[in-house]
Formats: C-alpha cells, structure tokens, sequence
C-alpha cells in the first residue's frame, strides 16, 4: 500500500496502490484495457490504409494502368487521413463490456487475433475500390478526370472506413455518435479534400479537374462500400464464433 507499505516493499512489488483501496486495481485495469484498445485501433487504422494506397498503386502498375495518382496527391491523402482520425480513435469511448472480455496473455502481440489478416484484407478492399473508380473515370471521362475521381475516393474510403475501426460490433450498435471527435475529423477531412479539388487554384496545385455531378454521385457511392462490406462480415463473424466475452462474475475472478 502506497500509506502503509514499507520501502522494501513497495520496491519489490509489481503494483503499488496509492490510495490503499484495492477497488483501483479494477480501475486500473479497465482504464489500461481501454487505451491498448484504443492504441491498436489507430494502428490497425494506420496501417490497413497504407496497405490500401500500396495496392492502389503497385496493382494498378501490374495491370497496366497509368498512374492513379501523382505524387502530390498521394502526400495530401496521407496527411488528411493519417492525422486525425487516427487521433480521434485514440479517444474512442471506453467498451461497455471491457472488462468481461478475456485476458490477454503477457506476451500477446498487438497484432495477435488476426489482426494483421484484417488490415491486409481491409487494405486489399481500399485499393480495390479505388482502382474500381480511377478505371471507370478514365474509362469514361479520361485520364485526368479518373484520377481526380480516385483521389477524392482513396481519401474518403479511408475516413469512412475509420468507423469500422471503432469496433468490432456493428456500428449500428454500438453508434457512430458516441465519438464526436472522429465525426469532426471524418467530416473535416472529406471537406479538405473536396476543396483542393472544387478550388481552382488549388486544383492547379494537386493537378485535379471539377467533377459534374454524376462523377461526384459515383465517387460518393463507392465511398460508403466499406461500410457495407465490413457490416456484413461482422455480422457473418458474429454469427460463426460469437462474441468471446466471460460473464461478467467470472471475468472478476480473472482479474
């Protein structure tokens, strides 16, 4: 005990209560589940959108494509999309069954869990999409038209698909609104991105062309694809293994 217990104590011991109440140990433990949760939803967010302008680019050379994106492009997606919304999942709420959930082991990965199969699936998604978007603009309505569509689209599947991040329920459960933070930098995002583009000078500057409004309809419906294809295999996940949670008596005796 931080009052009570001896110096020899206190420096042999894994865990040192200040306040003498052995209810912080269960604070202690549910705050620090929160913030590994929330660490490992920024870096799954992170990383599964890189995996996603990766194949954007490496597929789309393999097939023979013209460039997607030039380079200006590509930096601009990665500051609006890797700033803040990985921040805001940092400050995702706390899950309401964090501590009915089942110990990790002392020495797990991060990434244990299937983890790195997720980012790489979700990254493939991304890239699919937007190559999906850039071949039909192109196809359509030329080159540079095509990569406009697919810069809007890389950057906007990337925000929309940070709400798949915040849980591994369905976001119809669990509510998009309970983070306002991720809101505002979704929100935030999507409208940087479509000023760079709307804006003539800068549209110069990013080597990007007006859209009518069918190219905006389009880009806008594949942006929400994410949402429908990750919902689906939560729902399929969900069914075939359940939720791995204790009851909540036995999760205490775990602790």
């Amino acid at each position: 005990m931080g009052q009570t217990g001896t110096d020899v104590a206190k420096n042999a011991a894994d865990m040192i209560l200040t306040d003498d109440n052995f209810v912080t140990i269960i604070e202690a433990v549910k705050e620090g589940r929160h913030i590994y949760d929330n660490i490992k939803k920024s870096v799954h967010f992170s990383i599964s959108t890189n995996v996603g302008e990766i194949v954007t680019m490496f597929i789309g050379l393999l097939l023979g494509f013209d460039a997607p994106f030039v380079a200006i492009q590509l930096l601009w997606i990665n500051f609006v999309t890797d700033s803040l919304p990985g921040i805001a999942l940092g400050l995702e709420p706390m899950d309401v069954d964090i501590m009915n959930k089942k110990p990790k082991k002392v020495n797990e990965s991060l990434f244990a869990g299937g983890l790195w199969g997720k980012i790489i699936i979700e990254g493939i998604m991304i890239g699919t999409l937007t190559l999906f978007t850039f071949a039909l603009g192109k196809n359509l309505y030329g080159l540079q038209v095509g990569r406009t569509m697919a810069f809007f689209n890389l950057s906007a599947l990337e925000l929309v698909h940070s709400f798949n991040i915040k849980s591994e329920e369905s976001i119809f459960k669990t509510g998009i609104f309970n983070n306002l933070y991720l809101v505002g930098a979704v929100i935030i995002g999507l409208i940087l991105q479509a000023v760079v583009i709307i804006q003539p000078k800068l549209a110069q500057v990013f080597d990007s062309v007006p859209l009518n409004s069918t190219q905006w309809l389009l880009v806008g419906i594949v942006s929400i694809l994410p949402i429908i294809i990750i919902e689906i295999q939560k729902a399929i996940n969900t069914f075939k293994f359940g939720k791995v949670i204790y009851p909540k008596k036995e999760a205490m005796g775990k602790l």
